[in-house]
């Protein structure tokens, strides 16, 4: 599933997918397959870059599975 809150929170602080990986210590790539749905991070990673951006785990790794 894509991960779109991922890219929006990007987008609100003006960061490329480049920037964010320079930040967390990954490859543009490692970002870009995040976003899209192909790689699930390590916990480590989620807050690392829950940090760089400034939202919580919640804000962008939960599920809203109200229905």
């Amino acid at each position: 599933m894509k991960n779109l809150k991922l890219k929006s929170a990007r987008a609100l602080k003006d960061m490329s997918q480049e920037d964010l990986a320079l930040a967390v210590g990954v490859s543009r790539q490692t970002i870009n397959a995040i976003e899209k749905g192909d790689y699930n991070p390590t916990i480590n990673l989620c807050i690392a870059i829950c940090r760089a951006l400034g939202v919580t785990l919640n804000d962008l790794f939960w599920e809203d599975v109200s229905a």
